[in-house]
């Protein structure tokens, strides 16, 4: 086997695998899923999936191999972007279907140049209308487009100098002017036009391949943007991909090969979009990606074939399933109720996880680290008590609670989200705890908040709120006794997550739990001797 120190753990953002040099690797560790194969199904729009579940990885996965005749690409949203549709709202006074407008330009625009570019599709050549489509962008970017978002959106932007050169390359000139006269007040008719003119373009191909543009990004709000700004930027990006493909591509007749636009997207961002018959585009339209298992099943799970696959992947010689796993990681997991045959030690992942294989390879990775800083070379292998190593809890519960920075700021302040780490100082070291203690808790909390003059955030109106929020952003769960089996019932967000229940609710008057990821950055787990509220006032 391979020392631990050789072995290649990958990267934790899947957009570094859309470097060349990354790629080869990339396509040798990703394992090929149900869900990979429901992704090139013509239907499917959106990709959801909770942060860290592997969204960006398959997009760069079917970008990096074209595969089963996809032809794909992924363009990422990044904060000029959103800078540059503020301005244009601001000098253009737009509305939601103006911003749906636009993005349909923008998505039309990058797949005409992706059709383009491609050199595994054949298209015939003498296609009038795509071949004139093609020369109007040249001349509009004097032949130095490159297909980024933002450089589209200056296509859009410009929809009366667009639909001119547009027009010219394709409508019958008169006196050598064009016969369509466009003016910089019709902005909304000037991007119906540019529309028009794509879609009559696409309809005139007969494409071998499947086209499939990824847009990635939507999931991280920049902080020099609103969130009101935000989200009618991104409901109007989704709108137009629900548009672009059900009213159009899906319409297109006479070409074997089909073209799509597939939104990646968490489910709490998908559920405030407002779609239309919100529920069936998550069943018809969508893939959900869902790694969640059973400490019973995790060797059949497809989260222990992706960690099992990476590091089995870069051995000298084949072994099977499982065998090099338990070659690095040799021991039983704790509290393991039903033994099995072989180390139960991926259990041990399973709970710090949330599911998701970037905590996978983020707990790896930190393992490594501490491995060679520890100077263990001759051990060769991992124990369970790397797991309760302060060096590797610190660490880890560090990285998961700036995993929950990140989806609160979606919505909240930075401020917003250092007044909710000061509630946890009043569960007085509790990470187990019943409704009442959290209500106890709670009145603790406010009463310092108000003592203090804090500026009281939303999610904290009311305790059902703040609990509610505390579990969708699966820091805490929620424990149901049952009488069948005498055997408590456990309830995550992400476990509970499905098409049928894009939001799960959060359950009042029963006992909740912290995750054990995030334990140790809330200073939980131990009892603290504070029981007098004016200590707890001071010491927050």
């Amino acid at each position: 086997m391979k020392s631990v120190i050789d072995l290649k753990l990958g990267f934790r953002d899947a957009e570094n695998y859309h470097r060349r040099e990354n790629r080869e690797f990339f396509n040798k560790i990703f394992v090929r899923t149900p869900e990979l194969e429901r992704l090139c199904e013509p239907g499917i729009f959106f990709l959801i999936g909770e942060k860290g579940t592997g969204k960006t990885a398959y997009a760069t996965y079917m970008s990096n191999s074209s595969y089963k005749e996809n032809v794909s690409c992924v363009k990422n949203i990044r904060e000029t972007e959103y800078l540059k549709f503020i301005q244009i709202k601001n000098e253009k006074n737009l509305n939601l279907s103006d911003y749906m407008s636009i993005w349909k330009v923008i998505i039309s625009l990058l797949l005409a140049q992706q059709i383009r570019d491609s050199e595994n599709n054949l298209i015939a050549k003498g296609l009038p209308l795509f071949d004139k489509l093609g020369s109007a962008i040249d001349e509009f970017y004097q032949h130095a487009f490159s297909p980024e978002i933002i450089n589209a959106i200056k296509f859009a932007e410009e929809a009366a100098r667009s639909a001119k050169i547009i027009s010219d390359f394709s409508e019958v000139k008169l006196g050598g002017k064009s016969s369509v006269d466009f003016s910089e007040s019709n902005y909304q008719v000037n991007l119906m036009y540019i529309q028009q003119k794509f879609e009559k373009a696409f309809t005139s191909l007969k494409l071998r391949k499947n086209y499939i543009l990824f847009i990635d990004g939507i999931d991280i709000r920049p902080s020099t943007v609103d969130y009101d700004t935000y989200i009618e930027c991104i409901k109007g990006l989704a709108n137009a991909v629900w548009s672009i493909n059900n009213d159009f591509f899906a319409n297109i007749k006479d070409s074997k090969g089909r073209i799509r636009v597939v939104l990646l997207v968490r489910p709490d961002i998908f559920n405030s979009l407002g779609l239309q018959n919100q529920n069936s585009k998550v069943r018809d339209n969508s893939v959900i990606l869902n790694w969640v298992t059973t400490y019973a099943d995790y060797k059949s799970s497809l989260l222990f074939s992706m960690a099992d696959r990476l590091i089995n992947i870069q051995q000298d010689n084949n072994y099977p399933p499982g065998a090099v796993w338990n070659y690095y990681f040799p021991y039983d997991a704790k509290n393991v109720i039903a033994p099995l045959p072989s180390p139960t030690s991926f259990v041990q992942f399973i709970r710090y996880s949330l599911y998701r294989p970037r905590n996978i390879l983020t707990i790896l990775a930190i393992l490594q680290e501490n491995y060679i800083d520890q100077g263990r070379e001759k051990d060769e292998v991992f124990y369970l008590k790397d797991f309760t190593d302060p060096a590797f809890t610190r660490k880890y519960s560090d990285y998961i609670l700036g995993e929950v920075k990140d989806q609160i700021s979606f919505y909240h302040s930075s401020k917003d989200y250092e007044t909710l780490l000061k509630f946890f100082q009043y569960l007085n070291g509790k990470s187990k705890f019943s409704y009442h203690e959290f209500l106890n808790a709670f009145e603790k909390f406010t009463k310092f908040l108000n003592t203090n003059n804090y500026d009281i955030p939303i999610f904290c109106d009311t305790p059902d709120k703040l609990l509610q929020f505390l579990y969708d952003l699966n820091i805490m769960g929620y424990i149901v006794e049952t009488q069948d089996t005498y055997k408590p019932f456990f309830s995550w967000v992400n476990r509970e997550r499905s098409p049928s229940n894009i939001a799960p609710k959060v359950r009042t008057h029963v006992r909740y739990e912290i995750h054990y990821g995030l334990m140790k950055a809330l200073d939980l787990g131990k009892l603290f001797n504070i029981n007098d509220d004016e200590e707890w006032g001071n010491f927050a």
